[in-house]
């Protein structure tokens, strides 16, 4: 496979042809923040915290770098007072649902966000997709999935599949950035097979009593 050659913060920076603009900064050591990206899925591009400034011959334009893929010669700035800024935004929007995710309060920190700026959603989930893509893509599952459409959006687990996968797995939980998958389950393993908590001993319980 042919060897790009392109510049990163002023970084000259050789990735593989098709190699995502993400994937190069992080194997060049230059950080990009992201929430939606997992090495084992498709890229997404949902979360849009990954975005860029690139240039190749023309102005320069925003792109998402999980789903962008490198470019010979392309230079890549991923810090400027604009990129900044939109990411500052778009953490205040995210805090608006998920004020006291520890992932979002750290990035939080770096951009100057505030946290309070957007009045607070009902929702924890901030739409990231990772339970989904993963339970779908990784676990060929799909116990875990979308219900609704724009700002009514939401995860919800399919009964008939997470009582009888998701007890013993469990994978998609730490992938979340809030706190919200694991509520969710709880709501719809009481709400939907209430039997499943009481008699049936839980992976986590399975592991401690072979201790």
């Amino acid at each position: 496979m042919n060897e790009i050659l392109l510049e990163i913060d002023g970084k000259e920076v050789r990735a593989r042809e098709g190699t995502t603009l993400l994937e190069a900064a992080q194997n060049a050591g230059i950080s990009i923040p992201k929430l939606c990206q997992h090495e084992k899925l498709i890229p997404f591009g949902g979360c849009r915290l990954c975005l860029v400034e690139v240039e190749s011959g023309s102005p320069t334009k925003l792109v998402v770098s999980c789903v962008y893929p490198v470019e010979e010669s392309l230079v890549v700035r991923t810090r400027s007072e604009k990129i900044d800024r939109i990411r500052k935004t778009l953490l205040e929007l995210l805090l608006a649902h998920a004020p006291n995710s520890l992932q979002l309060q750290d990035l939080a920190k770096e951009y100057g966000a505030n946290k309070d700026r957007f009045e607070k959603e009902a929702s924890f989930c901030i739409h990231c997709g990772l339970c989904v893509r993963y339970c779908a893509e990784v676990k060929k599952l799909n116990a875990v999935g979308f219900v609704d459409r724009g700002i009514n959006k939401e995860i919800s687990f399919i009964p008939e599949i997470a009582s009888k996968e998701c007890k013993d797995c469990m994978e998609c939980f730490p992938l979340c950035p809030t706190s919200y998958l694991q509520a969710a389950f709880v709501f719809i393993e009481a709400l939907a097979f209430p039997e499943a908590s009481s008699g049936i001993p839980s992976k986590k319980q399975k592991l401690i009593n072979n201790q």
